[in-house]
């Protein structure tokens, strides 16, 4: 989440779940298995791992209940994780949800998302991007001139995935489209409100979705397998051979 949208943490027997005003939920951990992806956007946002399946350095713009930070931070051993979240109070909470401490691999700022991506030119391999409040994606980061940004943000053959909830998902696409020349493909989450936006810099060659599945460990692929399968069969369509 990426600005203040009067986050609170519900619990039951359960999920803890961190939720805004009008019991809008974020995010959803249950109590039993704290590090899984519970909610079905953040496994497909993950599903950009397809198209490089072993980042060295991951970008987060929305911190929330943290679901994708402890993902990469448990999954992803070799690869560093920066994350912005302009919320204190959503950062304060992160102890709730079983965010791991900042360490040598993960630091977690309270900046302005749009500002600190500017200070970050060249430095990802992935870029995930899950920042909303209760009014929705905020308007700093809806611009032509951020989805700029994104692309720079990224290394030569970097990508980035962008949960669109509750916004203009078609003004959000047009504006990737042309910062990324095109190379942006829809992903509709299954059951949900949610779109996921995959763009990417350079030309990937991805490998079949077991063979990027194996690059992961065990207990990450049955997460991830519908994703990449949903994002190999969208690239299929729509990537020329």
């Amino acid at each position: 989440m990426n600005g203040g949208g009067g986050a609170h943490v519900r619990r039951t027997w359960r999920h803890v779940e961190l939720q805004f005003r009008g019991d809008v939920t974020q995010t959803r951990m249950s109590r039993w298995f704290p590090q899984r992806l519970h909610v079905g956007y953040t496994r497909t946002m993950l599903a950009a791992l397809w198209l490089h399946p072993r980042p060295r350095r991951i970008g987060i713009i929305g911190l929330g209940g943290g679901a994708q930070v402890k993902f990469c931070h448990r999954h992803l051993p070799l690869a560093r994780i920066d994350v912005a979240e302009s919320d204190a109070d959503v950062i304060a909470l992160r102890g709730e949800f079983r965010i791991p401490d900042d360490d040598a691999r993960l630091r977690v700022e309270c900046i302005d998302g749009a500002h600190w991506l500017r200070g970050h030119r060249g430095c990802f391999d992935l870029l995930l991007l899950d920042a909303y409040d209760a009014q929705g994606i905020p308007a700093a980061l809806s611009t032509q001139a951020f989805y700029d940004d994104c692309r720079a943000a990224l290394g030569a053959d970097g990508v980035m995935a962008s949960n669109l909830y509750d916004t203009d998902t078609r003004a959000h696409l047009t504006r990737l489209r042309r910062s990324f020349d095109g190379r942006v493909l829809k992903l509709d989450e299954p059951d949900m409100s949610n779109k996921v936006a995959i763009a990417w810099n350079g030309m990937p060659h991805p490998e079949p979705v077991d063979a990027a599945l194996a690059a992961l460990p065990w207990r990450a692929r049955g997460q991830l397998r519908a994703g990449f399968q949903r994002l190999s069969a969208a690239w299929a369509r729509a990537v020329p051979r």
